[in-house]
């Protein structure tokens, strides 16, 4: 039951209970009770408004991306506020996941180096990531390989097909262009456990990384990119 509903079981001039007593009957604070809530301002209302409306346009901001958008509007409004207003509302960002990890049962998964890592300078760890682009007619996928430091792209691939091969060769341009990482990261998608992708960073003398299953967040940082690129972009 909710605090609100509890609040208006109790009687303020009850014959034998006092307020307190009823307040400990009903398991909420006096201070709950007494509790006005404050309405929001004329000028916080309008700028909920303006949320709503540039949230039917841009369904995939997040609080981050809306403040940026509020402050290109004029509104002068930090992210704190955004979070707390879109919170409020219900709004909660939506993007899509497709499925282009999926693992291979002979291949070799390596264990995840990057827990607990601190990552502050470029060439320290790479990583890459595929995700799909829909067009007119079916999919092209993308690969990209990606500084974790500096969250450059340093090469790119796009392909028809869900081999290998495409992200062997955005793999070989980078490192002919920007020399070796210390540790390249992934997950385990069928393309990145390969022996072809693999046998490239083991030649290089680059450690290899694997992400555990399901655990796309081990590599947020590029799938931040490809949130940005598919919806604000493409």
């Amino acid at each position: 039951m909710s605090i609100a509903r509890r609040r208006q079981m109790i009687e303020r001039e009850h014959a034998s209970l006092s307020i307190t007593a009823q307040c400990r009957l009903v398991s909420i604070s006096r201070s709950s009770f007494y509790y006005a809530p404050v309405p929001e301002t004329a000028e916080t209302l309008v700028l909920m408004a303006v949320i709503d409306a540039s949230f039917l346009d841009h369904p995939w901001y997040g609080s981050r991306q809306m403040a940026r958008h509020l402050c290109r509007l004029g509104h002068t409004v930090g992210r704190r506020r955004v979070r707390r207003l879109m919170a409020r509302m219900g709004l909660a960002p939506i993007y899509q996941r497709p499925r282009t990890s999926d693992p291979h049962p002979e291949h070799r998964i390596y264990p995840y180096l990057l827990r607990d890592l601190e990552i502050t300078r470029p060439g320290h760890v790479w990583c890459a990531d595929i995700t799909y682009l829909t067009m007119r007619r079916g999919f092209l996928y993308l690969v990209a390989i990606m500084d974790w430091a500096s969250r450059k792209v340093l090469a790119w691939r796009l392909s028809n097909t869900m081999d290998a091969e495409f992200c062997v060769e955005a793999l070989k341009e980078a490192l002919a262009r920007f020399g070796r990482p210390e540790i390249f990261n992934t997950d385990q998608g069928s393309q990145f456990t390969s022996s072809d992708f693999t046998g490239v960073l083991r030649d290089a003398e680059v450690r290899v990384s694997m992400d555990g299953r399901g655990r796309w967040m081990d590599n947020v940082f590029i799938e931040s990119l490809w949130r940005s690129l598919k919806y604000e972009c493409v």
